[in-house]
């Protein structure tokens, strides 16, 4: 799990948002489906580095949202009625590949910079 939760310590968006935001991602595409654990708040802090109220923090405000429900003994699971949304699928996708354009670009990075990078990641 903690493969597919990055947290960025040059992006200037606070690292509970950062979890906070992947993980809802994860459930709205499906990579998380109904009943799917999440690792523990101690474990998935120590894989990112991060301190156990950063992700309490996340974990809150999916539980919130109704995305994730704890229970005692039971662990912290995504919730049944937490469905992927297929169709906002590709939006999501698009505005992260916005996003990481965006910022390549900030750097410097040209066109064929950020395509070979992309080419790179996927091959």
């Amino acid at each position: 799990m903690s493969a597919l939760v990055v947290v960025d310590p040059d992006d200037p968006t606070p690292p509970f948002e950062q979890v906070r935001r992947q993980l809802a991602d994860l459930i709205a595409v499906g990579r998380l489906a109904a009943g799917d654990r999440v690792p523990p708040l101690r474990q998935l802090a120590g894989d990112l580095g991060l301190a156990v109220g950063t992700v309490a923090r996340a974990y809150r405000e999916l539980e919130a949202a109704g995305l994730l429900e704890s229970r005692r003994g039971g662990g912290t699971r995504v919730t049944r009625s937490a469905r992927p949304v297929t169709d906002d699928r590709r939006t999501r996708i698009d505005e992260l590949a916005a996003s990481y354009v965006a910022r390549a670009r900030a750097l410097g990075a040209d066109d064929r910079v950020v395509g070979e990078a992309v080419q790179r990641l996927l091959g």
